[in-house]
Order: structure tokens, then C-alpha cells, then sequence
């Protein structure tokens, strides 16, 4: 525990953020990584909680209660039941966690998940996390989702839009964007000297040599002969229904997919509870539970932490990676 606190976001009231937080503390608080939680302390958590005023006072707490950082919420929170008079108080915590980090006095950020149609309906601009965090912290390259487990580590090149509206944006030019920023994280955060980079088609088995569309030859190709003259690893258009394949993964370390659910069917398919989003090409580390909210279980005991618990470790590690323990 010798490390500065991570820093939990509240997430969304409604739903299982402060249910799978309580989990964490329980599962973590003997032997850390601490951490300290943005939150409203009078919520009812199930375990021992103690309102802090500073991140400085996390791990002193850590080992026998959990520590939140004291923000009364507007609304009293319904489990299942989102309040938009709770949404300023959610976007707060994001942007107190970040600058908690950038100041310093925390080592990462681990966020809990929002409802993003709440947030929408109160004004927020953003389509997600990962756009907002880029924002207001970041490093002037594009922020770069990706979703890590231990059999597989993916990165979708466009992320929160419409199929066709995601389709229509792909260019050599991103594509590559994206893979270098995943090359550069693997290298620097995952101790990868060599990174292999698995490059998705987007047709049926890649096109079939332009016989079902030509994105393969004229988009997906280039990219992947400007990456290889730079000296990255990339290998593809790789056929997108036998890339996952238990025979496929262990030859690449991230597989860059061309849009959303090619990237997070696999993974969620693979391991729901142990996978976790890494926010890459950010001045902070930050990372999260690969699940949303589960309105329909909040406040019925069942959610489970596994994600959260993952998202809190890989957060120690990468920052430790980057100095920022």
C-alpha cells in the first residue's frame, strides 16, 4: 500500500457503482491496492466507511474502511431509477478523480460506469468516458479505447457511433493512428519490447480479395504497410471470424478492430468479469470495468466486482509502469 491512492469515480447513483466499489474494498482492503472512492459518504455501502477530506488520508483508512471522498448528491439515488439532478454531480467525480491525478496526489483513475443517456439528457456533450477524458486530459494524440484480459487485448478504431457513420470515417490514416498509439502503450505500460499487432478486416473474410467489397485493398492495407515501414508488427487485413480463435490470439498482443462491437464481442464473450477498458494516449492512467450499469440488478446484492477488482489492479500496475506510484 505504499503507493498514492487510485481514485474511484462514483459512476452512475442508480446503478451498481457503489455496490461492486463496496466489493472491491472488501476483496482489497488487507492487502490493497488502496484506493478512495468520489462519492456521497451518507450512501448506504454495506461496509465500513470513512468521509475523507483529502486523498492524502486514503491508505491511513484503507485497511478498515472504505474512504470516500465526501460529494452530496442532489438526489437521493433510486436504485435502477437514474435522476438526472444527480448527472453534474457524476461529470464532478470524473473531473475531480482527473485532477486529483494530474496534481499528483493520486496515482490513477478507475471509473465507474455511467448511463450515458442520462448524462445526454442533462447536457453532456460527450459520447462517452473515453471522449471526455481526452478532453481534460489529454496528450494531444486521439485517446484510444482498449479492452485488456488475460487472453486478449483489443482496441476499436472508432468507438462510440453509428455502424455506418463508423464505417464511412475509416481512412488508412486512422487506422495507423490507432495502432501506433496501441504499439506505444504496449511498449511503455505493458512491458511489451516487441508489440504484435493483429489488424481486423472489415468484410467477410477481408474482403475476399475485393469480391465483397474493396475496404480491405483500399483502406485496411495501406494501413497496415504504413505501419510495417515504420517498424511496428502488423499483420493483416486479418479475416474478423477466425482472428479470435483460441489458435489466433496467442500470435498477436492487440488486436485493432475497425469498430465497436468487433472489439468488445470477443473479449465479453471471453471474460465478462475480468476484462477492463484502458484509456490509452492519456497524461493519467485510467481504466475501468468492461460492464455498464446493470440498472436491472441495482440494489439487489447480485452485482459482481470481478471487473472492478480487475480495473483497480491493472490501474497499480500501469502506473507504476509510468511512474506515477
Amino acid at each position: 500500500m505504499a503507493m498514492r491512492p487510485l481514485v474511484l469515480t462514483m459512476g452512475e447513483p442508480a446503478g451498481i457503482g457503489a455496490e461492486i466499489a463496496a466489493g472491491a474494498w472488501r476483496a482489497l482492503h488487507a492487502t490493497g491496492p488502496a484506493f478512495l472512492l468520489v462519492d456521497d459518504a451518507t450512501r448506504d455501502f454495506g461496509v465500513p466507511v470513512r468521509a475523507i477530506e483529502a486523498p492524502e488520508q486514503a491508505a491511513a483508512v484503507f485497511a478498515r474502511a472504505l474512504p470516500v471522498l465526501h460529494r452530496p448528491l442532489p438526489a437521493t439515488p433510486v436504485p435502477g431509477t437514474p435522476n438526472t439532478a444527480n448527472a453534474p454531480a457524476v461529470i464532478a467525480a470524473i473531473s475531480e478523480a482527473v485532477a486529483l491525478c494530474r496534481a499528483g496526489r493520486a496515482a490513477g483513475v478507475v471509473t465507474n460506469p455511467i448511463q450515458k443517456a442520462t448524462l445526454t439528457a442533462a447536457g453532456f456533450k460527450h459520447p462517452g468516458h473515453t471522449e471526455y477524458l481526452g478532453e481534460i486530459a489529454g496528450t494531444g494524440v486521439p485517446p484510444v479505447m482498449m479492452l485488456a484480459s488475460h487472453d486478449l487485448r483489443v482496441v476499436p478504431v472508432t468507438v462510440h457511433e453509428a455502424l455506418a457513420r463508423a464505417i464511412a470515417r475509416l481512412t488508412p490514416d486512422l487506422i495507423a493512428e490507432t495502432a501506433r498509439i496501441t504499439a506505444r502503450s504496449l511498449r511503455e505500460e505493458f512491458a511489451i519490447a516487441a508489440p504484435r499487432l493483429a489488424i481486423a478486416g472489415l468484410n467477410p473474410h477481408a474482403g475476399e480479395a475485393g469480391t465483397m467489397g474493396r475496404e480491405d485493398i483500399d483502406i485496411v492495407a495501406p494501413a497496415v504497410a504504413m505501419l510495417r515501414a515504420e517498424g511496428i508488427d502488423a499483420r493483416g487485413p486479418m479475416p474478423p471470424d477466425t482472428m479470435f480463435t483460441a489458435l489466433a490470439r496467442p500470435t498477436y498482443d492487440a488486436a485493432i478492430c475497425l469498430y465497436h462491437d468487433q472489439a468488445l464481442i470477443p473479449i465479453k464473450t471471453l471474460d465478462m468479469a475480468g476484462g477492463v477498458n484502458v484509456t490509452l494516449g492519456l497524461s493519467i492512467v485510467r481504466t475501468s470495468p468492461d460492464h455498464g450499469t446493470a440498472l436491472d440488478i441495482a440494489g439487489t446484492g447480485r452485482a459482481d466486482p470481478s471487473s472492478l477488482i480487475a480495473a483497480i489492479r491493472l490501474a497499480a500496475e500501469l502506473a507504476r509502469a509510468r511512474g506515477f506510484a
